[in-house]
């Protein structure tokens, strides 16, 4: 039995789906089990229980093989991280008293940075205070996920355009498909280990923003470029989408980390670094059947 946080998302519904395929029994937590009935038609055990609940979350890992955690990510969160902070105590001590076999973490390219990473500081957060378990854990370390160009969809159809803020446009940059994500959170569930990994995941390849809007034309069968958003304008850009002025300086210094260079990964002698399969444009042809 494998236990699966946040099912009903595109990482751990991908790791759900690798874990059946392998013919492993999977039990996935939900807050609402009406939304997750299709995965219960699959044969998944649904257990109900809310990422601050720690009995709850205690009750869904014990006896479990392994368990994939993830935290949801906040992108406006209050200055500290309170938001991450007090989910990741939780499951700390939920793990920490049902000592499944193992663990295993959704982290970030560039996680191993204790500070200039953004929004990126909730995988930190969550990696410092994992480690430290008595059970064997792995963190995922990430890269961008390919399915944020979602956001690009539209624009792309519409107008022939999209908006990057990943600088400069001809700079291809580590990128991976949240499936291959799940495959290999679903892999190493199945593995044995001691201590604390870090598994590095990127893509086949690396991409730039212009080959994004390249890949939307060659779908779309019209042109699309790729826009560069002044960086003057992110701020006022980013509240007009609805974030508290108080709290876009997090997504801002995530964007400034990848564009300097500074969030990437660590490539160190205890680090394992993968490679995804899924291209650029199998991600986009999936985004663009879902949107009609």
């Amino acid at each position: 039995m494998y236990t699966v946080i946040g099912i009903t998302g595109q990482v751990g519904g991908a790791t759900a789906r690798a874990l059946l395929k392998n013919g492993k029994k999977v039990r996935a937590i939900v807050r609402d089990k009406a939304k997750a009935s299709t995965w219960e038609a699959a044969g998944v055990e649904l257990t109900v229980a809310s990422l601050d609940d720690a009995a709850g979350l205690e009750t869904a890992f014990r006896g479990a093989e392994g368990v994939f955690a993830m935290v949801p990510p906040c992108f406006a969160p209050a200055a500290g991280y309170p938001e991450t902070r007090g989910i990741v105590a939780v499951l700390r001590r939920a793990l920490q008293s049902a000592k499944p076999a193992r663990a295993v973490y959704l982290s970030s390219v560039g996680a191993h940075q204790s500070n200039g990473l953004g929004l990126i500081t909730q995988s930190h957060i969550l990696e410092q205070e994992m480690k430290s378990l008595t059970i064997p854990n792995a963190f995922i370390r990430a890269a961008w996920f390919m399915e944020n160009s979602q956001w690009d969809v539209a624009p792309a159809r519409e107008r022939g355009e999209i908006n990057a803020f990943l600088a400069p446009l001809d700079r291809p940059f580590p990128m991976v498909a949240t499936e291959d994500i799940g495959q290999l959170i679903a892999k190493t569930l199945q593995q044995e280990w001691s201590g604390n990994r870090y598994l590095e995941l990127e893509g086949p390849r690396r991409y730039s923003q212009l080959d994004a809007a390249e890949t939307f034309a060659r779908l779309l069968n019209r042109p699309v470029v790729a826009k560069a958003v002044p960086r003057e304008k992110w701020q006022s850009l980013f509240e007009g989408q609805g974030t508290s002025p108080d709290r876009t300086a997090p997504r801002i210094e995530m964007l400034d980390g990848f564009n300097s260079g500074w969030i990437d990964f660590e490539r160190g002698p205890e680090t394992e670094h993968f490679r995804g399969t899924r291209t650029q444009e199998e991600v986009f042809q999936d985004l663009l059947q879902k949107t009609g």
